[in-house]
């Protein structure tokens, strides 16, 4: 390599400065760097809160001071006002003028006071993506009888100019609103902005003619606050919660040596599906909103979380409406995971009713929620509760109701598993509902009982048992013939109740191969999650689509096989009604095996062939009767 291209050498003799066009420059970040034009509002009262903190780090005598906000919609200006330090003639030309420089960060830097805001020195610049003119009137306390007056169109170009000084020190900012940008010059507006943006910063902010606070909340983690600090907490909640109400708070503290951040989470009244993510979180840095929506600082389980962080140390990006994904971050969302978890351990330990709530509203999500952190299995593994056939129940009801074992149904609900389980009286679980088959199966394991899952063939040789002695050849065959349709398997069982003579269930695995060997199926289903399908479904042909159990412990069956051995003539016809009974139960459980008309037309076909024999005449009451008057006997 040349010694002219070695890294981090430039031949010196070639250097040139970077031409700067700074109305383009001035454009740009006055237009692009924020989201929103409401964020200039944000930065100018932030800049008013620096200058009452600087003033008092440079006169510590001084008396603490209000934030001034007023709007004129007839001559669209509003106008923020501070009791501040104020600003020397030179300060003017250094930081107010200057791109990228600000006194605010150089203060913090030689003083450590973290309650300092701003970082990057363009927070004024904000006012020109609003405003058409700005016009800045400021006495500074180091000169109190001199006044200046900074007056810029545009951001490009600007004058001062020495005015009578301000009655005291302090900074007056005037913003003659763009046309369209004159809405904001209303009072209802001004205070719903300033609200949300200014709740947390400790100087009061006046707004209006009336000059009402607009941050006069109490703050929690501020207040000092005796006994139980639960009502103090709802109500801060109840303030914040933009879309549910909160049903219990959890409150965050700072972890040493890990993260400052303090404030407040709490569990939202949303019901909502288990996979649903209604997190909201909002980030004051440095009692300013920089973040409305922070959600990713959650666990990414804790849908059902809301929340007001506040902290000193997280690094904005330059726009400051959001932050930067640094060690600090990350360092916090491990901390509001922990938050989350041990508020809801507390939760269940102090707060009896609120938890049934938590539960009621949010099972699904907790569900799921139990499968990425084990100290919230822990704690749900007894209490969540599981949607089953009827209705939820938790997984230790399940377990007691299953004589020791908890069923669970692989398929979309309905089908003859749900038939048979309403004939045995027992729940079976809704394992295609989020998270609950492996929640379940993980604590089968933990609690060391058995899982029959339905419609697998491993669950169904748990349900479905073998006989006492196998049918011979001839039987199975006839019977097979006589029962089963085209992609069905007869399987000889014993199972209860014995009221019921047979079930038909569809084989799930087969029923995945066939959905996922559709010819659309690559265009459904990404590339990875098809080829882990198709590796699981490998070991199945998928020819057996449904396999029908023959209850031999059920008194019609074990009639219709005496029948059948002696020769009755009317064997035939009883077999065909069980198979009409098939694929009626079919029908009504959402599954199809057989002509259902056919089926119905059988059962007519059945009832005529076995009352064949029966002589004509008028119809007799039921029961014995009494010889000489023919009425029932008593």
């Amino acid at each position: 390599m040349s010694e002219g291209l070695q890294p981090g050498r430039l031949p010196e003799q070639n250097l040139r400065t970077t031409e700067v066009d700074l109305g383009g420059l001035v454009g740009v970040l006055a237009t692009h760097l924020y989201s929103t034009p409401l964020v200039a509002l944000r930065e100018l009262v932030q800049n008013a809160h620096d200058s009452h903190t600087r003033r008092l780090l440079e006169d510590p005598g001084s008396a603490a001071g209000v934030i001034r906000v007023r709007a004129d919609q007839a001559g669209r200006t509003i106008s923020i006002e501070d009791a501040g330090a104020g600003l020397t003639e030179p300060e003017i030309h250094a930081y107010l003028a200057t791109v990228g420089t600000g006194y605010t960060r150089l203060l913090r830097d030689l003083t450590g006071d973290q309650s300092l805001i701003g970082a990057f020195g363009l927070g004024f610049l904000s006012a020109f993506s609003v405003a058409d003119e700005v016009t800045v009137t400021t006495t500074s306390h180091r000169e109190p009888g001199l006044g200046h007056r900074y007056r810029s169109r545009g951001g490009e170009q600007y004058s001062v100019e020495q005015v009578p000084a301000r009655p005291a020190p302090g900074t007056v900012v005037e913003l003659l609103l763009k046309p369209e940008h004159a809405r904001l010059a209303d009072e209802y507006a001004l205070r719903e902005v300033l609200g949300r943006y200014c709740v947390l910063l400790p100087i009061p902010v006046l707004v209006g003619e009336d000059e009402q606070p607009v941050n006069g909340v109490q703050v929690p983690w501020r207040a000092e606050l005796t006994g139980d600090q639960s009502p103090a907490r709802m109500r801060f909640a109840a303030a914040f919660g933009r879309h549910f109400e909160p049903l219990a708070t959890l409150p965050v503290a700072p972890v040493e040596g890990v993260t400052d951040a303090v404030g407040l989470l709490w569990v939202q009244d949303g019901g909502s599906y288990g996979s649903s993510d209604n997190r909201d979180l909002a980030v004051y840095l440095r009692g300013m909103l920089l973040a409305e929506d922070a959600r990713d600082l959650l666990p990414p389980w804790a849908g059902f979380i809301g929340g007001v962080i506040e902290s000193n140390r997280l690094t904005p990006t330059a726009g400051r409406e959001d932050l930067q994904r640094d060690e600090q971050y990350r360092a916090l969302q491990r901390v509001l995971a922990d938050a989350v978890v041990e508020g809801l351990y507390e939760i269940a330990r102090l707060e009896p009713a609120a938890w049934r709530r938590i539960l009621a509203r949010h099972g699904q999500e907790l569900l799921g929620a139990a499968l990425v952190d084990d100290r919230l299995f822990t704690l749900l593994a007894d209490d969540v509760p599981v949607p089953t056939s009827q209705g939820e129940l938790t997984a230790g009801a399940l377990r007691a109701a299953g004589d020791g074992a908890v069923h669970v149904a692989l398929g979309a609900g309905g089908g003859f598993e749900e038939m048979l389980y309403r004939a045995m009286q027992v729940p079976i679980a809704r394992g295609d509902r989020y998270a609950v088959l492996p929640f379940l199966r993980r604590y089968a394991a933990l609690r060391e009982c058995r899982l029959v899952e339905l419609g697998s063939e491993s669950g169904d040789r748990e349900l479905f048992r073998d006989p006492e002695r196998p049918l011979p050849r001839e039987e199975f065959a006839w019977l097979s013939g006589a029962l089963t349709d085209p992609g069905e398997r007869l399987v000889p069982a014993r199972f209860d109740p014995p009221g019921l003579p047979l079930v038909l269930v569809p084989d799930r695995e087969a029923e995945l191969k066939a959905r996922i060997e559709n010819d659309q199926a690559d265009a459904r289903i990404p590339s990875a999650a098809l080829q882990l399908a198709r590796a699981f479904t490998a070991r199945t042909d998928g020819t057996v689509k449904a396999r029908l159990y023959l209850n031999l412990a059920a008194p019609a069956v074990q009639q219709l096989l005496a029948a059948y051995r002696a020769g009755h003539t009317g064997s035939a016809t009883a077999a065909g009604l069980l198979r009409s009974l098939k694929v009626i139960m079919a029908a009504a459980a959402g599954s199809a095996a057989g002509d259902l008309a056919a089926a119905l037309g059988g059962v007519g076909t059945a009832v005529a062939a076995l009352t064949a024999a029966v002589p004509e005449g008028p119809a007799t009451p039921d029961g014995p009767t009494d010889d000489q008057d023919g009425t029932p006997n008593r």
